[in-house]
């Protein structure tokens, strides 16, 4: 009975786990893959985690290239087995962290190219002197947007900063 609790709270401990993983742009499978392997604290083979989580080699084989392809996880040799053996990197926060600001980043400066491109459409507008009230208006709520897009820029390129002294 014991035995059969302790997997219960392994079960939710990891579920729980995975749910906070997903909100870093991985698969609900990515996710549990991922919280399961950090979890073991040890190499394990496709086959270990098939028999898991209860998925086709296959899917495990997509997920853990996908997992490594992010640098979550690690290939590990081990004397006297076959078989390819992965482990979840143990720099899990500075891995999320570092990905999840470089995408920040990263969106914020697309979205920076493309509201340059509205502000000059408008200016040209503003030009032909058609409806100023509602050129003025549009302007207004593109200054604001800009203006939050700065914010955002300016917070994630500090906590990039800041993260590297961790």
């Amino acid at each position: 009975m014991l035995e059969h609790n302790t997997e219960n709270i392994q079960n939710n401990i990891m579920n729980e786990f995975a749910k906070t993983i997903e909100m870093f742009d991985l698969t609900p499978l990515e996710a549990r893959l991922f919280a399961y392997l950090y979890l073991a604290e040890k190499p394990l083979t496709l086959d270990e985690m098939s028999e898991a989580l209860g998925k086709s080699k296959t899917s495990m084989s997509k997920s853990i290239r996908s997992l490594s392809d992010m640098n979550l996880v690690t290939l590990v040799w081990k004397k006297g087995v076959r078989k390819d053996l992965y482990q979840a990197n143990s720099q899990l926060f500075k891995l999320f962290m570092t990905s999840y600001i470089n995408k920040w980043i990263d969106a914020t400066n697309h979205r920076k190219d493309a509201l340059h491109v509205i502000e000059t459409d408008l200016q040209q507008q503003h030009g032909n002197h058609i409806n100023d009230d509602e050129l003025n208006n549009l302007t207004y709520q593109l200054n604001k947007i800009i203006d939050f897009n700065k914010k955002l820029d300016s917070f994630f390129r500090r906590v990039k900063v800041d993260d590297k002294h961790m």
